[in-house]
């Protein structure tokens, strides 16, 4: 075999694997890694954007993959265990990604996040709120809905209008949409697929905090600290 035939083979194969991609676009993605439904945070930084979550994970962590290197077994050697009812999990912009990490191509201003968690009682979490105010910046492959607040006219919620670069009740058709609502707490709803439009819930009682320091809501499913 010649080393013209070896060295197109030992690409073909880093190909295979989802090895060494090169980043096809301009800007950045965030990647967080965490614990336990986001208790516990392993890792913050950022990588390109234009390569595929899987291969934003690996140039930051030790990986360890399964079914042909389209899933994540292990980060860091904290491993996923099916018999044991965890595994890891990855959002992008706040949605419950429906895709192999190796088929999903990060944009400018993603927030990728994997976390490991229990699946014992609930498998799915389709949307969270800890990527706020995504996905209302970003959306989802790029591609990014109207964002619609409704609540009272008031600084509070225009504040809120402006951290997710929409209008203050003015709904649009198929628009991602943010309801301030009686009460505290902050959830998020989605009834489709990853980009389909959302609806979360900010209580009015935890609204000022969130326009003040929209991270204080970072690496949780629900609710604010």
């Amino acid at each position: 075999m010649t080393l013209r035939r070896i060295a197109t083979l030992l690409l073909a194969l880093c190909l295979l694997a989802g090895c060494g991609e090169e980043a096809s676009g301009d800007g950045t993605a965030q990647l967080w890694v965490t614990r336990d439904r986001g208790s516990e945070v392993v890792m913050s930084t950022t990588v390109p954007a234009g390569i595929s979550a899987m291969e934003a994970l690996r140039r930051k962590a030790d990986v360890e993959t399964r079914y042909g290197g389209r899933f994540v077994q292990s980060i860091d050697d904290i491993e996923g265990d099916i018999a044991g009812h965890h595994d890891w999990f990855y959002f992008v912009n706040g949605y419950e990604a429906d895709l192999s990490a190796a088929d999903y191509r990060l944009h400018d201003g993603d927030v990728l996040w994997w976390d490991h968690r229990s699946w014992e009682k609930e498998m799915r979490q389709p949307i969270v709120v800890g990527a706020f105010p995504e996905p209302f910046i970003h959306g989802w492959n790029g591609k990014r809905r109207p964002a619609v607040v409704r609540g009272r006219e008031d600084a509070t919620s225009r504040r809120i209008a402006k951290l997710v670069g929409g209008t203050l009740n003015q709904d649009q058709h198929d628009a991602n949409r943010l309801d301030i609502v009686v009460g505290s707490g902050f959830r998020a709803r989605l009834s489709g697929a990853p980009g389909d439009p959302v609806v979360f819930e900010l209580g009015r009682d935890d609204a000022e905090r969130l326009a003040a320091n929209p991270a204080v809501a970072r690496y949780r499913y629900e609710g604010l600290p």
